[in-house]
Parts: structure tokens; sequence; C-alpha cells
């Protein structure tokens, strides 16, 4: 059975399991009004508005250059993104190549700016960030065999 993303606002103790230090919790704080929701993934949290994943709030020791708030976004928003994030950058632990995210740097020392302003933009619903998981597309020859990546976990 696939796993539900978890609500952030959950306020009962009793009710949750014991859990990480959130990163960059204000991101949260910024985004409370859209209800978000978050879910761990590679050691890190990711946050959903509704269908859409937004961003991905990372601060690891290993890799600490890519620490911060990724946007999730399409390289054809990159210039104007830049234009107003100009410390946005690719992020190194994906090889390096030009991908949809894009990482705001904890240690610019704009960083906390930068990162009200991703939710500013969040709250405003600019298209420019946000992608539905699963919207990548599909290589030719798994589209014509009807193959692709399964989703989601199944229970045993």
């Amino acid at each position: 059975m696939p796993r539900t993303p978890q609500r952030s606002t959950s306020t009962d103790p009793l009710l949750a399991r014991p859990r990480k230090r959130v990163p960059h919790e204000f991101v949260l704080e910024a985004l409370a009004p859209l209800a978000p929701m978050t879910r761990p993934m590679f050691g890190c949290l990711a946050v959903y508005v509704e269908e859409k994943i937004v961003l991905f709030l990372r601060e690891k020791p290993k890799y600490p250059a890519d620490n911060g708030v990724w946007l999730a976004t399409t390289e054809e928003h990159h210039q104007s993104l830049r234009a107003e994030f100009p410390r946005m950058r690719s992020i190194g632990l994906l090889g390096g190549k030009i991908t949809g995210w894009q990482v705001l740097p904890s240690d610019a020392p704009d960083f906390e700016e930068s990162a009200q302003r991703a939710c500013e933009l969040v709250l405003a619903r600019d298209p420019r960030i946000g992608k539905v998981p699963g919207s990548r597309g599909k290589s030719k020859k798994n589209k014509a065999s009807g193959k692709g990546r399964a989703r989601g976990r199944s229970s045993k």
C-alpha cells in the first residue's frame, strides 16, 4: 500500500511518532496557510502543496554545499527564478548536471530572505515552483511496451 504524506500541522504528540528535527522549519511555518504535507525522503523532507511537490528541505552533514531549500521547478524557469534568487544554483549531489531541481544554499548570506521569498511564491501559486510527481515522462520504449517505474510500495 502506498504511503500517505503526513500533514505537517500535527499537534498531538501521542499520535505522532518521534521525528528528526525538521530542517529549516521556518519554511513550513511560512507555508502553513496552505496546509502543506511533508514526507521524509532520502533523509530530508519533501514539502507538498496539494498534489505538487514544491520544496525539499535539506540539512545533512554529508555534502553540506547542497544544504538548504531545494526548489522543484523546470529548466525553462531557471533564468526568471535566478533573477529573483541570484545565489540559486544546480545541485551538486545530482551530478552537477542541469535538472529541474535548484537549491537556495543555506550557507548563502541571504538564505533566510531567499527562502521566505520562495515561500511567498508558493503561497501565490507561482507556476514556476512545483511539480506533480511522476510527470517527468517515460522513455518512448517504456511507453510503447507499457512498462514504467513502479510507484508506491506493496504490502506483504
